[in-house]
């Protein structure tokens, strides 16, 4: 049974308008949607399925994971449920405890195997990446405990850190949760105050939050300096550009067609669509939309 779910219900509104076309667990980020990277870093985990909530586009997912790395159960949501509730709803699919629940915009290589292992107690561990004492979203105290969180302290502060949107929940938190609300606000905070510990993981991998327009861009620029090197472009063997078109560290997707005359830099060309040269810093979706974060 999956032990993974990935939460894609979110109507990705600071992706407007890439997400009047596309849930944001699927815009493109280089050759793959955006939730096929976070399902590959759990097939490399060990997870052979997974599930996934969903709510805004939902009939865009069926087609789209059937290419995934692992199996996908979908779990259809009429009304968004929160993060909480979206994985309490999962709760008959999932599997036993520990379970790891991943926010659907966030791209990293989380330490999986120790947030599971943290989890096994029962409790509720978040992955954080560590910062100076006082800095990001989160404070670390002894132990590894969390001691600030979302402006409340609860404790002495050791280190500061940003919780990067990838959590484990034992079986006591698991079996908890409410039916609608925030995992971090109606579930960690509430916990926290009641001298229940939540437990920060250190997450040293890089990792970047893909939601808004102008880090979903970066990530698919973090893409290409990762796969083919930090100046290079990429195009999918079916798309056409145009002889007149010079690509400066830009992605062209499948079936994509590229005509003018000038410098494609740091765009992303969606499936299928078409664009035209000169142009910058931009995304152009398949409707035909040009956007420009």
């Amino acid at each position: 049974m999956p032990r993974a779910i990935v939460l894609s219900a979110g109507l990705g509104t600071r992706l407007r308008p890439l997400t009047a076309e596309l849930p944001k667990a699927l815009v493109p980020i280089g050759d793959r949607p955006l939730a096929f990277r976070i399902a590959e870093r759990l097939a490399r985990a060990g997870h052979s399925e997974i599930v996934m909530n969903t709510h805004h586009l939902s009939e865009i997912f069926p087609l789209e994971v059937q290419s995934f790395p692992v199996g996908v159960h979908l779990i259809h949501e009429p009304r968004i449920r929160g993060t909480a509730g979206g994985i309490a709803g999962a709760r008959g699919v999932l599997g036993p405890a520990p379970v790891i629940a991943w926010n659907a915009d966030i791209v990293a290589d989380p330490p999986l195997a120790a947030l599971v292992a943290s989890a096994e107690g029962g409790g509720l561990s978040l992955a954080v990446a560590p910062r100076p004492p006082g800095e990001g979203t989160v404070g670390v105290g002894d132990e590894g405990h969390i001691v600030r969180l979302r402006g409340k302290s609860f404790g002495h502060e050791l280190t500061g850190g940003d919780y990067i949107g990838v959590a484990s929940l034992g079986t006591v938190v698991l079996e908890e949760l409410p039916p609608e609300g925030c995992l971090i606000g109606d579930v960690a905070l509430p916990m926290l105050a009641r001298g229940e510990p939540v437990v920060a993981v250190p997450a040293t991998a890089s990792w970047r939050d893909v939601g808004s327009l102008s880090a979903y861009v970066a990530a698919n620029l973090d893409w290409l300096s990762e796969t083919h090197g930090s100046n290079a472009s990429w195009v999918h063997p079916s798309a056409r550009v145009s002889s007149g078109v010079h690509l400066d560290r830009s992605v062209v997707c499948a079936g994509a067609v590229v005509t003018g005359q000038g410098a494609i830099s740091r765009a992303i060309i969606w499936p299928r669509a078409e664009a035209a040269a000169p142009l910058e810093n931009a995304v152009v979706t398949t409707s035909g939309a040009v956007v420009c974060p």
